[in-house]
C-alpha cells in the first residue's frame, strides 16, 4: 500500500522517533542479544500458556526476569548522551542480572524459607529488597517517576507512616519482614494475580497482535478502510476512524494506534482540507478508542473478566456496542467538520474494494478463528495460541507468505512490545497488594461514597477526577486497576441501589428481602405492598444500615443482575480512565498525534478531548441505564437513541450539522441530546426528540443547498 506523497519513509521514521523514549538502537550485539531473549521468551511463554505444568509463581518470577532484562537493556539507566555510554551500559546488564538472579534465588531457595517457618535470612532481605528496587527503577525508565512514588508511598504506608495517620486511613502496620514476605515470595504482590494476567492473556493477545502486523494485515486493514470510508463525505476523516478502530481490536495501545494510523491519516486529512489541528485530534480520539474495541481493549478485558469473575468471551459481547457508539461519534465530528471545510470533495488514490478484499481477505480468517474458538469455549490463552498458528497458515494464502525469519521477527517484535508493558503491570501488583493487605479499598470506597451524600451522579464525577489525576502520571491500564481497586465497591453499590429503589416503587420487592426490612422497621413493612414514590423507597433503604445492604441486593436482584451491575462499574471506570490519553495536560494520544501534524501539543490536546466526549457520555449509560445487562431489545433501543442524540449532542457543541445553526437551532439541538440521552426518559419522548432532529438535520442540509444555490 502505498503512503500519502506528502509523507515520505524519512519523515515518518524522523516523528515515530521524537514519539518514543530514548531506547538503544535494535542494531547491534545488543540489539542481536535482545532480538533471540525475545524469540525465546516468546516460545517460552507459549509454552507455559499451553503445555506448561509449572506453578504459576514461577512462571510470574520467569515473567518479570526476562522482561527486566529485556527493559534494561532497551531503556538505558541515563537518556541523551548515557544511551552509548559503556558504563551506563555495564550497570544496566548488572540491573538485569539482579532480575535474573531474584528469579532464580526464589526459585530454589522459597522451600528453605518455609522450613524455617517463614524466618527472614540475610538472602531473603538482601534479594527480596533488590527485586522491589528493580521493579521500580525499570518503572521509572519505562513510565517515568509517578509510578514508583506510588509504590513507595502504599509500601512505606503499611510498615512506617500509616500508624501515624487518625481516622479512618490509620493502619496498625505490618513488620517489613512481612511487607517483603507477601510482595515478594508469595503470589500476592509482585507475582499475584495480575502479573498472571501479564503473562497469560496479556502477552499472547500482544503476540497475536504482533503476528498479524507482521503477516502485512496492518497494511490491509488501512487500505480497506480507505476503500470503505474514503468515499463518503469527509472520506479521509473516516479512514482514520475506522482504521483506527480496526487496529484497535488487534493492538489495544492507543499511542501504537496514533503512531501506525497516523502517520497515513493524518497527512490525507490534511490534503482533504480538514484543519491540521482537527485532523490530530481526530486521529488521537479514534485511537483512544481503540483500548475500548474487542477483542483486545488493551489490558482491560482480561483484568476486568478476572476481577469481575465474568467470562472473558462475554466481557468482550457487551463491550462491542459502547465501542461503536464511540467510535460513531467521533465520526459525527468529522461529518460536521467535513461540511464546514468543504473537505467532502477529495479523491483518494485507492483501488476499488473488490480488488483490495480479494487480496487481503485472507487477513481476516485469524481473527474468525479467534472469535470462533472463544464462542466455542476455549480459554482466552489457547485462542489467541491457535490464532497465532492460524495468521501464519493463513499468509501462505497470499503472495508473502510468513516463512521462519518472518515468524522469528514476529516472535521478537512481541516480546519487545511486551516488555514495558510487564513491568508495569508487575509494579502495579504492588500497589494492589498494599489495598489488599490494609482494605483501604474499603475505606476509600466508604469516603467517596460519603463525599457523594449517596448521589451517583457525583460520585461518577469523582471517579472522573481520580481517573484523570492518576492518568497525568500512571499508564490507562495501570490507571483503571488502582481506581477499580478503589472505587469499584462503591459504584456496585450505588448502580444496584438505584436498582433496588426501583423495584421498591414498582412494587416488585422479592419477600426475602422484604424481612430484612422487617427486621430494620417492622412497621414500614405495609408500605412495601405497594408501589411509592422515590423519595419514600430512598428514605425506607436508608434505614438499613451498611451491614445489612450487601445481604439485601442478594435478596432483592438477581445474581445476574448483580453480575451486570459489577460489570458497569468496572466498564465506566475502565472508560473514564481512557481520557488521559486526550485530556491535557497530560495526554500522551493526543501529543503523538501532534508530533505527526506539527501542530500545538496541548491545542491538539483541547481537540482531541472535545472530540472524545464519548468517554464521558457512554459511561452515563452504563449507570443509569440497562446498557449493559438488559434485554437485546432493550440495549438495542438504548443504542439507537443514544446515537442520534450523540450527533445532536455534536450539533450543539460545533453549533453545525449540514449547515450553520443559528442560537436558537443550537439550543434545540442540545435539547434533543438529552431528550434523547436522557436515562429512563418515557419513549414517547425518545421517539419525539428523534423525529425532531431528523427535522432539524433536513432543515440545515436544505438551508446549505439553498445557499449554495444562490452562490
Amino acid at each position: 500500500m502505498s503512503q500519502s506523497p506528502e509523507l515520505t519513509h524519512d519523515d515518518t521514521a524522523e516523528k515515530l522517533k521524537s514519539l518514543e523514549l530514548t531506547q538503544r538502537p535494535e542494531t547491534g550485539g545488543i540489539g542481536r542479544f535482545l532480538y533471540w531473549v525475545g524469540v525465546l521468551f516468546a516460545l517460552a511463554h507459549i509454552y507455559f500458556n499451553t503445555l506448561g505444568t509449572l506453578s504459576e509463581l514461577w512462571v510470574s518470577v520467569i515473567h518479570f526476569a526476562g522482561f527486566a532484562l529485556m527493559c534494561s537493556l532497551m531503556y538505558p539507566m541515563m537518556k541523551g548522551d548515557g544511551v552509548k555510554s559503556r558504563t551506563v551500559l555495564t550497570l544496566d546488564i548488572v540491573v538485569g542480572l539482579i532480575a535474573v538472579a531474584c528469579a532464580v534465588y526464589l526459585i530454589f531457595f522459597e522451600d528453605a524459607l518455609y522450613a524455617r517457618g517463614v524466618k527472614f535470612s540475610t538472602t531473603d532481605w538482601v534479594f527480596s529488597i533488590l527485586a522491589i528496587a528493580v521493579a521500580l527503577e525499570l518503572a521509572r525508565r519505562t513510565t517515568g517517576w509517578f509510578i514508583p512514588t506510588l509504590i513507595l508511598v502504599a509500601l512505606t504506608y503499611v510498615f512506617w507512616w500509616g500508624q501515624y495517620i487518625g481516622g479512618m486511613f490509620g493502619f496498625s502496620g505490618l513488620s517489613l519482614e512481612t511487607v517483603l514476605y507477601r510482595s515478594y515470595f508469595t503470589s500476592e504482590g509482585m507475582f499475584g494475580q495480575i502479573a498472571r494476567i501479564s503473562w497469560s492473556y496479556v502477552f499472547m493477545f500482544i503476540l497475536f497482535g504482533a503476528f498479524l502486523v507482521k503477516s502485512g494485515a496492518g497494511d490491509f486493514i488501512i487500505e480497506l478502510s480507505r476503500c470503505a470510508a474514503g468515499r463518503f463525505v469527509g472520506g479521509p476523516g473516516f479512514v482514520a476512524v475506522l482504521g483506527s478502530g480496526l487496529m484497535g481490536s488487534v493492538s489495544g495501545s492507543s499511542v501504537a494506534n496514533t503512531v501506525s494510523t497516523g502517520v497515513i491519516t493524518i497527512p490525507l486529512m490534511q490534503r482533504a482540507g480538514f484543519p491540521a489541528r482537527f485532523a490530530a485530534g481526530v486521529e488521537a480520539a479514534a485511537s483512544t478508542g481503540g483500548q475500548l474495541m474487542p477483542p483486545v481493549m488493551g489490558a482491560g478485558a482480561f483484568i476486568m473478566a478476572s476481577y469481575t469473575q465474568i467470562p472473558y468471551v462475554d466481557i468482550i459481547a457487551i463491550a462491542a456496542l459502547p465501542a461503536l457508539l464511540y467510535f460513531m461519534s467521533v465520526g459525527f465530528y468529522v461529518r460536521v467538520e467535513a461540511m464546514r471545510s468543504h473537505a467532502q470533495a477529495v479523491e483518494l488514490d485507492s483501488r476499488p474494494i473488490k480488488e483490495v478484499f480479494k487480496e487481503g481477505w485472507h487477513f481476516l480468517l485469524p481473527l474468525a478463528v479467534l472469535v470462533a474458538l472463544l464462542i466455542y469455549g476455549f480459554t482466552p490463552t489457547y485462542a489467541a495460541g491457535i490464532s497465532i498458528i492460524s495468521v501464519i497458515v493463513s499468509s501462505w494464502i497470499s503472495k508473502n507468505p510468513m516463512g521462519l525469519r518472518e515468524i522469528f521477527d514476529a516472535l521478537a517484535q512481541g516480546s519487545r512490545n511486551m516488555a514495558t508493558t510487564a513491568i508495569l503491570l508487575i509494579a502495579v501488583g504492588l500497589v494492589v497488594n498494599v489495598v489488599s493487605m490494609t482494605g483501604i479499598g474499603n475505606t476509600f470506597s466508604l469516603m467517596v461514597t460519603e463525599w457523594a451524600g449517596g448521589s451517583l451522579l457525583i460520585t461518577l464525577i469523582l471517579v472522573a477526577l481520580a481517573s484523570l489525576v492518576l492518568g497525568m502520571g500512571l499508564p490507562v491500564t495501570a490507571a483503571y486497576i488502582v481506581l477499580a481497586t478503589l472505587s469499584a465497591p462503591a459504584l456496585y453499590n450505588l448502580i444496584a441501589e438505584n436498582q433496588l429503589v426501583e423495584l421498591m416503587m414498582s412494587g416488585g420487592l422479592p419477600e426475602a428481602a422484604k424481612m430484612i426490612f422487617m427486621l430494620v422497621d417492622p412497621d414500614k413493612i405495609p408500605l412495601l405492598a405497594a408501589p411509592m414514590s422515590e423519595v419514600d423507597a430512598k428514605a425506607l433503604l436508608a434505614l438499613v444500615p451498611s451491614d445489612f445492604k450487601g445481604q439485601l441486593l442478594q435478596q432483592a436482584l438477581d445474581p445476574v443482575a448483580l453480575s451486570m451491575i459489577l460489570l458497569s462499574a468496572h466498564m465506566i471506570i475502565f472508560w473514564l480512565s481512557q481520557d488521559s490519553n486526550v485530556t491535557p495536560p497530560v495526554c500522551l494520544t493526543a501529543f503523538a498525534a501532534a508530533a505527526i501534524a506539527k501542530t500545538p501539543p496541548m491545542k491538539t490536546g483541547f481537540m482531541a478531548w472535545k472530540i472524545a466526549k464519548g468517554l464521558y457520555v457512554v459511561p452515563l449509560l452504563f449507570a443509569y441505564t440497562n446498557f449493559i445487562g438488559g434485554s437485546p431489545l432493550e440495549v438495542f433501543t438504548i443504542f439507537i437513541f443514544a446515537l442520534v442524540g450523540m450527533y445532536a449532542f455534536v450539533g450543539f457543541m460545533e453549533g453545525y450539522l449540514e449547515g450553520p445553526l443559528n442560537i436558537v437551532l443550537r439550543i434545540v439541538s442540545g435539547a434533543l441530546a438529552l431528550a434523547l440521552l436522557w436515562p429512563h426518559a418515557p419513549l414517547w419522548l425518545n421517539v419525539a426528540g428523534l423525529v425532531a432532529f431528523v427535522v432539524l438535520f433536513m432543515y440545515s442540509r436544505r438551508n446549505i443547498e439553498s445557499q449554495a444555490a444562490v452562490v
